[in-house]
Formats: C-alpha cells, sequence, structure tokens
C-alpha cells in the first residue's frame, strides 16, 4: 500500500459501490484498490444516503469542500481591489512590482490591502 495519500477518483468510487453491493468486506475492497480500509469505511459513510451508499452524493460533497477550503484570492473578480489593479496594468501600463510598491505605500498600517507582485503574476 502506498505511504502517502491520495484522493479517491470516480472509477475507485465506482469499484467500492460496486464491491460493496456484491458483499465484500471493507478489508477486501481496500486490498482490491490497494487503500487501507479505513479509507474505504470513511467513504462509504459520507456517501451514504437512505438505501446505501451513492457515490455522486461523495462526488459533490468533496467537490464543494474543495471549493469552500482555502484563502480566498484577492485579485479575483468582484475584489475590493481586481479593477483598480487591473486598470494599473492595462491602461497605466504599470509592472505588477510597481501595482505592489504602491498599494504599500497607500496602505502601510492595512496588510489586506496590498497584494504581492507574485500574485499579480499570478493572476494576469
Amino acid at each position: 500500500m502506498e505511504s502517502h495519500y491520495k484522493h479517491l477518483n470516480v472509477e475507485e468510487r465506482g469499484v467500492i459501490f460496486a464491491e460493496h453491493e456484491r458483499g465484500l468486506s471493507l478489508r477486501e475492497i481496500g486490498l482490491l484498490l490497494g487503500r487501507h480500509h479505513g479509507t474505504i469505511e470513511r467513504e462509504l459513510k459520507r456517501g451514504a444516503v437512505p438505501g446505501g451508499y451513492n457515490p455522486q452524493v461523495e462526488r459533490r460533497a468533496y467537490h464543494t469542500a474543495q471549493r469552500r477550503s482555502g484563502r480566498p484570492r484577492k485579485l479575483a473578480l468582484g475584489a475590493p481591489f481586481c479593477d483598480w489593479v487591473r486598470n494599473r496594468l492595462i491602461h497605466w501600463r504599470w509592472s505588477p512590482e510597481q501595482i505592489a510598491a504602491r498599494l504599500r505605500l497607500m496602505h502601510p498600517d492595512d496588510p489586506s490591502q496590498r497584494i504581492s507582485h507574485e500574485a499579480i503574476y499570478a493572476a494576469i
């Protein structure tokens, strides 16, 4: 078995569904997929619906949780200074370094109103 964790994919969820319906134990399904039996157990609990396991329910829950995780991007559309940064890049032809420096000057005491030049490069 692998020593590092990777998320279950659609095919593995399908195998879990099919083999669980056939009556295989958690350990047998885990051996078949090369996964720990605890992973199979957690998957079955997360995708539990009345009448059994539904892999689509778990997939939707996984994607919803994935979207909610992490920090929100400062330069996402609709973010407070996204338009200001875009205006400086396109119309004023400032470099990301100039924009980051200007934001530091404009907001010396408010780190939430600043962005690094690397983040600007990543957004363009």
